[in-house]
């Protein structure tokens, strides 16, 4: 099963994949003449980082801040440390190269992503008091997709707990590494603690994840800078090996098998979609419940997500990994167990149980992220009635079974199931993003010529 899940996501992640992805992410990068790549960045902290205590001005259910950190949920945890870690054994260093590559012209990308959510969300008031929109709303109300959309919604909230997996398969393998815990024990309280998460709604979703997710964001973030601290003569030599080996086949050394660029390129793109979701659609779920006084201003999440998941954290997991040397020195070690190794043999035994932890906190977040996205495709489907209240309910247990039953299939498979959906995601999000660019540009216009002009 394993080997024919890896083919059809090889496939579909083949070259083809990489074209569209980048090709798209740059020609939006244009067409915004860059300002959501390295134009106007003061203007874009200002409106992300710089309003992180601030509730808000327009309607909507959640804080911008909120918002984005339910996004950031889905986007920063396990994909940038055993996402980061898989790339580097199956494409080489290179990969981080143009994982870079990816988050930069991405960050256009979910930018478009974040203007759809925020101009097709709809509000309903009978069976939860929320704003929301995904991709079923946007292929309805944009395309006029009835059909289509009512088929996707279903595929999503059917399909899409399962790349849960990934995330207990992490907390699971980290836990037992570091403390030798369990593993039933661990999926238990995981999955008690997501059930009464979820329970809450929209509301206790944002309120934890805004306090949890930068925290832990900032401890890991410094946890890493401290490996490259005690490694800081490693630093350049690493940098210029994942530029040099992003155009250059690695020969294998020690562990390390080698790779070539094609290699680099496929792992680099894949791994790092899903560590930034820039063209899988999620941007529009989560900020369409955002306050703000127009779509554009929210989106300058584009960049400010992008940025402090694929530049910052990416990064800080990638150089650990790479000056570490256990990339080599390991080689039968992949995905977030790699990480964990690189800060065990800095910190010791103290780093390892650091890693566990933020781990299984990254983990967490991110299971209770993608929660909500699922939940939208079910609020779609049954609409603003009683129904939707009841099936949302009863689909809190049928979205935990994969994180509960499935952690222990082997980590190759499950990269390759979740490669495949992220595939799907992305060939409906390109389709939004073509059929409703001429929207997409005209509110951008109207936000910097006329709704802040001279600015």
């Amino acid at each position: 099963m394993g080997a024919f899940l890896t083919s059809i996501a090889d496939f579909m992640w083949g070259t083809w994949m990489t074209v569209l992805l980048l090709g798209m992410g740059i020609y939006l990068s244009i067409r915004f003449k860059f300002m959501y790549n390295f134009r106007r960045i003061g203007f874009h902290f200002k409106n992300t980082y710089g309003k992180m205590l601030k509730k808000g001005e327009g309607t909507g259910s959640v804080s911008g801040f909120a918002a984005a950190c339910t996004a950031m949920a889905n986007t920063i945890g396990v994909g940038n440390i055993g996402g980061v870690a898989t790339a580097i054994v199956s494409g080489g260093p290179g990969a981080i190269f143009w994982m870079w590559v990816s988050g930069l012209f991405g960050m256009s990308t979910k930018a478009c992503e974040i203007i759809l959510g925020q101009r097709y969300r709809v509000k309903y008031n009978e069976s939860m008091d929320e704003y929301m929109c995904d991709r079923s709303f946007v292929m309805k109300n944009a395309l006029g997709w009835k059909t289509g959309a009512l088929l996707l919604g279903v595929a999503c909230f059917v399909l899409g707990p399962w790349t849960c997996s990934v995330q207990s398969e992490a907390v699971t393998s980290s836990l037992f590494e570091a403390f030798h815990i369990d593993t039933r024990l661990t999926i238990i309280v995981l999955g008690v603690s997501c059930f009464i998460t979820i329970f809450g709604g929209l509301k206790r979703i944002s309120a934890i994840m805004e306090r949890v997710v930068p925290f832990m964001a900032m401890l890991y973030i410094l946890g890493g800078i401290g490996i490259l601290v005690t490694h800081y003569d490693a630093i350049i030599p690493a940098l210029t090996l994942i530029v040099k080996s992003a155009f250059t086949p690695m020969a294998g050394i020690g562990g390390f098998a080698g790779a070539s660029v094609k290699e680099a390129v496929r792992f680099g793109i894949a791994r790092g979609l899903y560590s930034n979701d820039a063209g899988t659609g999620y941007g529009i779920i989560a900020h369409a419940s955002a306050k703000t006084d127009h779509p554009v201003r929210q989106s300058s999440w584009g960049w400010g997500e992008v940025f402090l998941d694929t530049i910052v954290v990416c990064s800080v997991t990638a150089l650990s990994i790479i000056v570490t040397n256990v990339y080599i020195d390991y080689p039968k070690t992949t995905s977030a167990q790699l990480t964990t190794v690189a800060f065990k043999t800095t910190f010791g035994r103290y780093g390892g149980y650091f890693m566990a932890i933020a781990i299984a906190v990254f983990a967490w977040t991110t299971i209770i992220g993608m929660y909500y996205s699922c939940e939208k495709s079910v609020n779609y489907v049954f609409g603003d009635t009683f129904a939707n209240k009841v099936a949302t309910r009863i689909y809190m247990i049928y979205y935990l079974i994969p994180c509960v039953l499935f952690y222990n299939v082997e980590a190759t498979s499950l990269w390759a199931m979740t490669d495949i959906l992220s595939a799907v995601y992305v060939i409906m999000t390109m389709i939004f993003i073509v059929m409703k660019h001429n929207e997409i540009m005209r509110l951008f216009n109207d936000f910097w010529y006329r709704y802040l002009p001279g600015k």
